[in-house]
């Protein structure tokens, strides 16, 4: 009976870029997706009026640039005032999402875990004390290569304004299937089946010792270490 959401309400999109638009629609209607919702639009400008609509937001935005203060949305800059579209976006992300059942997982440049601006650290400490923070899965520099060698992470949360962070899971991944180098082929190290049963039973992950792969780590130490979210700062 959900045959008809899924082929026209289901999925959403935005871009700037015509070609991705194509591309993107024409991937949904290879899918079964007839009438994709996929759109042209900049989707951190105030052209974006899409507010507590989505229950779950999976993406992987621009990360170096920064955008005309005066294009940016106002409700964005009132959460995080900074031009940095790496650090936008996550707030975007937590505006489109509904309260309550909205879940985020969202690629990050490393800088957003630790960086030192004001801005970094606001945001940061609107994930861990407003939202509810649960992983932080750092991938090895590489697994966007040829592209780009920067290292990243995905952060993953769920948007309640209400908190709700308690023991926030660390990965630390090694590998994901291939090699680390601009060829990229395909090698037999695969971490990505592991994190996918572990994040599925996290309470599973509570007796593990800070020197293995994944950790949990409670609130209170995130908070006392100034909302840092590198793995680094909690491995042994």
């Amino acid at each position: 009976e959900n045959l008809g959401y899924f082929k026209s309400g289901l999925f959403s999109g935005f871009d700037t870029d015509q070609s991705m638009l194509r591309i993107g629609a024409m991937n949904m209607m290879l899918h079964g997706v007839e009438d994709p919702h996929i759109t042209y639009q900049d989707s951190l400008s105030g052209d974006n009026t899409e507010r507590d609509a989505y229950t779950l937001i999976m993406s992987n935005p621009p990360f170096t640039g920064s955008v005309f203060q005066e294009d940016i949305s106002r409700d964005l800059l009132a959460l995080t005032r900074t031009r940095k579209t790496e650090l936008l976006f996550r707030s975007l992300f937590i505006k489109m999402l509904r309260a309550g059942n909205g879940r985020c997982a969202s690629i990050v440049p490393d800088g957003v875990l630790f960086g030192s601006s004001r801005a970094h650290k606001e945001l940061r400490k609107e994930l861990v004390e407003n939202q509810q923070l649960i992983a932080v899965i750092s991938m090895p520099s590489g697994v966007f290569k040829p592209y780009a060698g920067v290292s990243t992470a995905i952060l993953i949360f769920k948007k309640t304004d209400t908190g709700g962070t308690g023991n926030v899971w660390f990965y630390d991944m090694k590998a994901d299937g291939f090699s680390l180098d601009d060829k990229r082929s395909e090698i037999a190290d695969n971490d990505i089946p592991d994190i996918i049963a572990r994040f599925h039973n996290l309470d599973g992950e509570a007796g593990r010792e800070r020197t293995e792969q994944s950790f949990l780590v409670p609130k209170q130490e995130i908070v006392e270490n100034g909302y840092d979210l590198s793995i680094n700062k909690y491995k042994k």
